[in-house]
C-alpha cells in the first residue's frame, strides 16, 4: 500500500463543526443577560395579578394614598409634601418585608404618581403594588 494513494481515497470532509458556534452563542447570551437589567430605566413596579387572592389585611400592609388635590397619606395619616421618603424609611427600619400599596385618584397627573413612586422606591421599599378597582363588565 502506498501512503500517498491512501490520502487521496478519503475525499473531503463535508461536516460542519458547530461547537465554536455554540460557544459564541452562549457567550453572547451571558453578555445580554448581564447587560439587559442595566439598560432598563424608570421605576420598577410589581403589579398584583388579577388571579391571585385578595390584598392583605390593613394591619399588615402599608398603603400610600394620593388624593385628587395632591395630598398624600400613609395609611390614613396625612403627611407633608417631601416627607414621604423619610417617613417610609423610618417605618421600614426594622422590617424585613418592605412592601407598599399605592392608591392614586384617577385625576392625579401621571407625573405626580411617578414622582411619588420614585420617593417610595427611594425609601428602600422592595415591592410596590398599584391598587385599582376592578373594571365593570358591560
Amino acid at each position: 500500500m502506498d501512503i500517498g494513494n491512501r490520502n487521496s481515497d478519503r475525499g473531503t470532509m463535508s461536516q460542519i463543526n458547530v461547537t465554536p458556534l455554540v460557544d459564541v452563542m452562549l457567550v453572547l447570551l451571558v453578555i445580554f443577560m448581564v447587560t439587559a437589567p442595566m439598560m432598563q430605566q424608570g421605576v420598577q413596579v410589581n403589579l398584583p395579578k388579577a388571579e391571585t387572592k385578595s390584598l392583605k389585611s390593613p394591619e399588615e400592609a402599608v398603603v400610600v394614598s394620593i388624593e385628587k388635590s395632591g395630598r398624600i397619606y400613609i395609611d390614613k395619616v396625612e403627611i407633608a409634601q417631601g416627607e414621604l421618603k423619610t417617613k417610609l424609611s423610618a417605618m421600614f427600619v426594622n422590617k424585613t418585608k418592605k412592601e407598599v400599596f399605592l392608591k392614586a385618584d384617577r385625576d392625579v397627573p401621571y407625573g405626580e404618581v411617578v414622582k411619588t413612586m420614585a420617593e417610595i422606591k427611594g425609601a428602600g421599599v422592595e415591592r410596590l403594588g398599584m391598587v385599582t378597582e376592578p373594571a365593570q363588565k358591560q
